[in-house]
Order: structure tokens, then sequence, then C-alpha cells
């Protein structure tokens, strides 16, 4: 029973202690939803002042926007207001100033009708007058035609005729007199010219030279230069086509060679391979080639060098080659490089004297013989030659024509011309410039190989021993052992009937075979 009642008495405790607890909650519920709608009208009266706030501020901002608008707009209008009245001045002076204008203008016209109506009536009065005065002239013309005899034509021929005359006699008097007093002046003035001239240039002079001497430190070398049997001074005669000679001379080797090019060639190619030591047939030959590709190189310095000096610009780089060349050829025994050399210095003086244009005048003198270094055999005389390649290679025509009429080939055009004439002239004919004898012997030894090139297969022709033995170098591909001989008979034959030596020539032609492979 107690154990009942105590459960009994605990679900009671339990169930006011709910109620109790159910009553306090809805207490505190009802002080926060009173909290609560406090705060919210708090909060709610505060947004109203701050929007209240807002909207003073807003008007506020939007009074004083409305004021600076209306403000920007009134110095808008107003400068508007005063572009438009300076507009209206302007106008205004514009009118002013038209109104001026017109009324000189209308003066100006009224004084021009004026003057017009005067000029007429003085037009209208002179042209009466010159009717009586050519009345009158045509009056005195019929008494003086009934004086005289004679009608007006007539008197009038008669009269130019007299005059004609008279002016002719005059003139031609006048021409006599003046042809004789420029001969003696132009005659004083081209001997003081050119005395000048020659003056002022320094020469040189020809010297015949158809050797050159290789020193050697011993003479054991000479017996490596001619090496087993012949076989390396033969292979060097055939590269180079200059004759060797070793004899009795101490240390000294003579090259015999009309070609001042193939010379040099051969001194050059001897003197490094006694350098190098290396001294057989297949050596000779790289050194040959080597040493003339060297000699070309030389040759476009030399151009170069020669132009710089003369103070000529401007060269084509062909031309410049040629004038390189000059250096290993002669005329008549005079170098031709020196002799255009001179030539160029003698014009540059001589059209400095005569007011033309110097430059020029110095580049045609350098460039007048260089038809006499062709490439090939041509037809042509050096003149026409030389004025061809001028011509090709962008030379004025002063220049071209210059040296195609230095010996009268062409018609000179310019004054240039005859100065080019002169001063070659001046070069070739002073005392010791040139020798006759040598230049022949080499024209002699040239055509003698131009003999041997006139056959098919020949490869190589050089005239040695003086001109005394021609060996001819031929293609052992186009000619034979058998047809070798035929060629020597028929070379012997054919410069036995057409040139004119002294003593006999001896002509010998090679043939050689190679087989040669290479080892990898």
């Amino acid at each position: 029973m107690d154990i009942i009642t105590i459960i009994i008495l605990g679900i009671a405790g339990i169930a006011g202690g709910f109620g109790i607890a159910k009553i306090i909650e809805k207490s505190n519920i009802s002080n926060l939803i009173k909290s609560a709608k406090k705060e919210a009208a708090s909060i709610l009266k505060d947004a109203n002042l701050e929007a209240e706030n807002i909207k003073k501020d807003k008007i506020l901002q939007a009074k004083e926007k409305f004021i600076e608008l209306k403000s920007e707009h009134e110095q808008v209008i107003l400068s508007r207001d005063q572009k438009m009245a300076e507009v209206e001045k302007r106008i205004r002076d514009k009118e002013s100033q038209i109104s001026n204008e017109l009324s000189k203008a209308k003066k100006i016209n009224d004084d021009f009708e004026s003057k017009t109506v005067e000029f007429s009536t003085k037009v209208e009065i002179l042209e009466k007058k010159q009717a009586e005065v050519d009345k009158l002239h045509k009056s005195q013309l019929q008494q003086l035609e009934v004086i005289s005899g004679l009608s007006t034509e007539d008197a009038k021929n008669q009269l130019i005729e007299g005059l004609r005359a008279e002016a002719k006699t005059q003139a031609m008097s006048h021409i006599q007199d003046t042809i004789e007093e420029a001969k003696l002046t132009a005659q004083q003035e081209a001997k003081k010219i050119i005395i000048n001239t020659i003056q002022r240039v320094g020469t040189e002079e020809a010297v015949e030279n158809c050797v050159s001497v290789f020193n050697i430190e011993s003479d054991d070398v000479k017996g490596r230069i001619i090496g087993r049997e012949g076989r390396n001074i033969r292979a060097i005669e055939a590269a180079t086509g200059v004759e060797i000679i070793v004899d009795d001379t101490p240390e000294a080797i003579i090259l015999s060679c009309f070609d001042p090019v193939r010379r040099e060639i051969a001194r050059l190619a001897l003197h490094k391979l006694v350098t190098d030591g290396r001294i057989h047939p297949a050596r000779i030959e790289e050194v040959v080639a080597k040493t003339t590709k060297q000699i070309d190189d030389e040759i476009i310095e030399v151009g170069k060098r020669t132009v710089i000096d003369l103070g000529i610009h401007g060269l084509h780089p062909e031309l410049i080659k040629v004038v390189g060349r000059m250096k290993y050829r002669s005329s008549y025994g005079q170098n031709l490089l020196q002799h255009s050399r001179e030539v160029s210095k003698l014009c540059g003086i001589m059209a400095a004297e005569l007011g033309l244009n110097v430059k020029l005048a110095k580049r045609a003198g350098l460039l007048h013989d260089i038809g006499k270094v062709p490439d090939a055999e041509s037809d042509l005389p050096h003149a026409l030659l030389g004025m061809q390649w001028a011509e090709k290679y962008g030379e004025k025509e002063e220049v071209c024509n210059a040296i195609g009429a230095h010996h009268d080939e062409i018609e000179m055009k310019s004054l240039l011309s005859p100065i080019i004439q002169v001063c070659d002239a001046i070069s070739g004919a002073r005392p010791g410039a040139r020798r006759q004898v040598l230049d022949s012997y080499i024209q002699r030894l040239k055509d003698l190989e131009e003999v041997a090139y006139g056959f098919n297969g020949v490869k190589n022709a050089y005239a040695i021993q003086a001109g005394r033995e021609l060996r001819v170098i031929v293609e052992s591909e186009k000619v034979s052992d058998e047809h070798a001989a035929t060629l020597s008979f028929d070379i012997s034959q054919k410069i036995q009937t057409e040139m004119t030596y002294p003593g006999q020539v001896k002509v010998t032609v090679i043939r050689e075979t190679r087989a040669v492979n290479i080892a990898k």
C-alpha cells in the first residue's frame, strides 16, 4: 500500500511539475512576444526616421543638382548669346565693307566707260589720219616711180641686193680676221697646254724584257727542278707555257716567255715548289693552278688600287679586272697599265686647263686601251672593241666615243675625244716610251701560237726558244698518235706558207694519256 501511495504521489508530483513548467513557459513566451513587439516598434520607428532623413537628403541633393544644372544652362545660353552677338557684328561689318566695295566698283566702272568712249573717239581719229598718211605715201611712191623710172618692187630688190653684197663682204672680212687670230691664238694656247701637261707628268722608259731570273739557294735545287729524266721541268713547261733554261749560271734559273703573265705564274709556282720541297708532276699542276688563281686575284687588286689612285669611282667590276690585266700587257714595249695611267693623268691636266670635266677625262684616259687585253681574239680594232666593252658596262656616251675615236675609227662627238687622242700620242711618242722591235717580236710569237690553235684538238700552244720552237699540247681523246704526226706536219706547212720568220721553227706535238683512280 505504501508503495502504491508513493507511486501515486510521484505521479501527482510529476504532473504538477509539468503543469507548473507549462505555466512558466507560457509566461516566458508572453514576455518574449511583448519584448519582440517593443523591439519591432523601435526598429520601425528608427526605420521611419532614417527614411525621412534620406528623403530629406535626396530632396536637398536634387535641389542642389537642379540649381547646378540651371547655372550651367544659363552660362551656355549666355555664351551662345555672346557668339551670336559677335557673328551679328561681323555680318554688319561685312555688309558695310561690301557696300563700300560696291560703291568703289561702281565708280571704277563709270570711269572705265568714260575712258572707253574717249578711246573709241581717239581710234576713229587715228584711223582717219592713217588713211590720210597711206594716201599721201602712195602718192609719193607714184611720184618716185615716175622720176626714177623703176617700180617700187624693183627699187626694193636693188636696195636689198646692194645691202646684202655689202654685208657679205664685211662679214667675210671679219670672219677671215677672226679665223686668223683664232688660229694664231689656238696654236699658242695648244702648245702651252701640251708643254705644261708633259712637264707635270713623270714618265718611265720602256724596257725590253722577255726573261725573268729565278734565284735559288744552291745548285742542288736545279736537279730537283729538272727531275728524273727531265719529267719535272717538262711538266712545268707544259703547265705554264714558259721555257725553263737551266745552265751553268750559279744559283739562278732563267724563265723565258714573251707573255709576262705566264712568266709571273711560273716564277711564283717555282718559288712555292722549292719552298715546299715536294716537286713532282702532280704537285706541279696543283701549284700552277693555285698560282693562276692567285694571279687572277692580284689582277683585281691592282685594278682597284689603280682606280682609287686616280680618283675614279663607280667603275664596273669587269672593267676593274680589265684594268688590272693591263699590268701584264705591253704595247710596243711600253707597259699598258703605266701607259694608261699616264694618259689618264695627262687627260685630267689638259681637261682642267680647258675647263672640262676632269673626272670624266681621267676615266676615258684610263679606259682608252682596254680593247688591247681581250679574253679572246677579236677581229675588231682595239679602239672599237674597247668602246663596245665600255657601252656594255654602262659608261657614259662621251667616254665611249673617246675610246672608240682615239684612232679615228669613228667620228669624234665631244671635246673629250681629241684630248684622249692627243694624250695617247704624247704618252707613246715621247723618247724612250716604246720599242717597235719588241712589239713586233711578241706579235710574231702570238701569231705563231694562233696558227696552232686553228687546228681541231689543240688544247694549248706555246711558242718557246725565242720563236724557234712551237710546242702543241693536244687532247688525247680527239687526236690519236697517228694523227699527232700529221698534225705536226700540217702546222709546220701552214707556218711556212703564212708567216715570215728568220731561221726555222720546230713544231712539237705532245699527246699524253692518263689513267687516274682514287682509293677510298
